[in-house]
């Protein structure tokens, strides 16, 4: 029997709203894994999100599905196929007919703004949680309403409970706040012999029956903050350092869209940057695949990069640290946390008001599996929803001095490092795995519930003119 099992008729119901957990966006891996892992101790009714859902208007039952993933025998897991996120109405008739115990929600608060300005009318029957992220300073101000209207927040990086508590100030003692890393199955995301035969003939199918020294491996979106363009560009500048015939050894791989609106053409940048020269080598990858064919994907690789502007967390990483691979990142975001920089006690870094962030390079020394490269420049960007965010932008430079730097150690050693970062990983201190992210979601959930009083009918506020929303924390640190 699972460690904290409860029967299912004496379980709470929790309403999860997200992407549908069967998609293989990275909300939905999350979701999926928080829901197997938990579902031993929570019964689930999932509305699922997805851009027009073929399946939107149905109910459809996975307990069964679910009780083979589990391990258990009496899953109780329901999904309602939904276009987007939900509306009002949609809440209220979750909420009358299938009486959740509590809203569970997961992505960017600005999929929520509709769910927040009814928090009144929810609190006062259930409480919300919500397991969120934000990529980067100065404290978002403006999300302030959108945290106060939650009574559990689960931040998925060291940056973002910071975050919560800075924005919250002095109400933050009124909520729950907590560290809960995103977490992925790793005996699905493991280490694979090089003679392994479904690893060998994925790799003959791949490169197309070439063979290769060293291939650095991109996974994630063709939007602009990923800075793709500037990965091949790192790549070339690299390869350049090499001679020809060492060059020709080398490859980059790409699993990402060709081509897409919120990035860029992508042929035409590898056109520009390559051209025919037989010195460089990029594969570009669009085949979405399932979880045991990109563990394929990642042992046909070398080391892992991601040169994201801003970045929440970076999910690639995790999965290629389980992989037993090196990264190599820009310092920024939730990329921090699985470089594991330590103060010089030893410790790993804490943020507060007076160091928010180590995307200056305040710590230099980290996980000999990661390879930093820090930002060379870092300004304010913004949009009407989201007036301000720092944009850490690293030199395409500094990351081939990394990819460099990777490729010179011994293959041996090379290893050695990305399986230190496997075994810290899924390890007491980080845990980035499924099981311990579901611990966590139980243990935080169970604390909620144990203290959770609902919302005062009606609440008298003084009318005052509102105070502007200065940055409590500083700028320059």
């Amino acid at each position: 029997m699972k460690k904290g099992y409860i029967p299912k008729d004496q379980r709470k119901k929790i309403l999860l709203m997200c992407d549908d957990i069967r998609t293989h966006s990275g909300i939905g891996t999350i979701a999926k894994e928080i829901v197997i892992h938990t579902a031993h101790h929570f019964n689930y009714v999932n509305v699922g999100a997805a851009i027009q859902h073929p399946e939107a208007g149905k109910r459809l039952d996975l307990s069964e599905s679910t009780n083979q993933e589990a391990g258990i025998d009496d899953a109780s897991v329901v999904i309602y196929p939904s276009n987007g996120y939900g509306s009002p109405d949609l809440v209220r008739q979750m909420i009358a007919t299938e009486k959740p115990d509590a809203i569970f929600i997961i992505t960017d608060p600005r999929y929520w703004t509709w769910l927040f300005q009814m928090e009144a009318e929810i609190r006062k029957k259930i409480p919300i949680v919500y397991l969120n992220i934000w990529d980067d300073y100065p404290a978002p101000r403006y999300n302030e309403a959108f945290y106060e209207s939650c009574d559990l927040l689960m931040g998925i990086s060291k940056q973002t409970v910071n975050i919560n508590k800075i924005v919250l100030g002095k109400k933050a003692k009124d909520r729950i706040i907590e560290y809960v890393p995103h977490g992925l199955n790793h005996n699905k995301f493991l280490p694979l012999e090089k003679d392994n035969p479904e690893l060998v003939k994925f790799k003959k199918n791949l490169f197309k029956d070439k063979e290769y020294d060293f291939v650095a491996f991109y996974n994630s979106r063709n939007i602009r903050r990923k800075q793709v363009p500037d990965t091949i560009w790192a790549f070339t500048q690299f390869v350049d350092k090499l001679p020809l015939e060492k060059a020709k050894k080398c490859a980059l791989v790409l699993h990402t869209q060709a081509v897409d609106p919120n990035g860029t053409d992508l042929p035409a940048v590898i056109d520009m940057l390559c051209g025919d020269n037989e010195r460089y080598n990029v594969i570009l990858h669009e085949d979405k695949l399932d979880v045991e064919q990109m563990n394929l994907l990642y042992n046909s690789t070398d080391v892992q990069i991601q040169l994201t502007s801003n970045e929440g967390w970076g999910l690639s990483l995790t999965e290629a640290m389980l992989a037993g691979n090196p990264i190599i990142a820009n310092v920024t975001g939730g990329m921090q946390d699985q470089m594991r920089f330590e103060t010089k006690k030893g410790t790993w870094i804490e943020f507060d008001e007076l160091f928010p962030s180590n995307h200056r390079g305040t710590f230099r020394k980290c996980g000999p599996w990661a390879f930093p490269v820090f930002p060379t420049s870092i300004s304010i960007v913004g949009s009407p929803p989201t007036p301000y965010i720092f944009d850490d932008r690293c030199e395409a430079s500094d990351a081939a001095n990394q990819l460099l730097e990777v490729y010179n150690l011994d293959p041996k050693v090379r290893k050695s490092f990305g399986l230190m970062g496997r075994t810290w990983a899924i390890g007491n201190e980080a845990g980035f795995t499924a099981e311990r992210q579901g611990e966590r979601v139980i243990e935080n959930i169970e604390k909620l519930f144990e203290t959770w009083k609902p919302r005062v009918k009606y609440e008298l506020v003084k009318s005052t003119p509102l105070k502007k929303k200065v940055t409590q924390h500083n700028l320059a640190y």
